[in-house]
């Protein structure tokens, strides 16, 4: 059960809640190891808006991997536009938390999400990022997480 967010004038639209998930550089990536103990970490990713799916890629092994095998429920929440309003004591912002399941990706979708990271952070590269990811594809695994439920928050002033 997902629940509602508590502030309905600072809710967004659909349309801002995916144009911020195109536009923000990075997100946090929140699991749970087998103590309950909550774990976020900061990664670069891309969505695929008709999969309802963001797409991460990481090291072999790692901390989120092992949390990942034992519970497959995340979060993932992205701030874009932050600026601070020192006069206001507030800051203005847009954030969205995407809920869902994480599972690997197969080999086609791997290639797949891996060049959609080239398009996002590296366009003006695609030659030489190509190369790059043929020669370290084997070395990096890829995730997804299907997006079950999301929430966008936003205060412009």
């Amino acid at each position: 059960m997902f629940h509602e967010l508590r502030r309905q004038d600072r809710k967004m639209e659909d349309g801002a809640i995916k144009e911020a998930l195109f536009k923000a550089e990075y997100g946090t990536l929140s699991t749970v190891d087998a103590e309950g103990n909550p774990y976020g970490v900061p990664l670069s990713y891309v969505y695929n808006e008709k999969l309802q799916t963001l797409y991460f890629h990481c090291a072999r092994e790692g901390h989120k991997l092992d949390n990942m095998a034992i519970n497959n429920k995340a979060s993932f929440c992205v701030v874009s536009e932050a600026q601070t309003l020192p006069d206001r004591f507030s800051v203005k912002f847009q954030s969205v938390i995407a809920f869902g399941k994480v599972s690997e990706v197969n080999e086609g979708e791997k290639i797949e999400a891996l060049t959609a990271f080239l398009i996002k952070y590296s366009r003006e590269f695609m030659e030489k990022g190509v190369k790059y990811l043929e020669a370290d594809e084997p070395n990096c695994r890829v995730f997804k997480l299907e997006v079950k439920h999301l929430t966008g928050k936003i205060r412009l002033t």
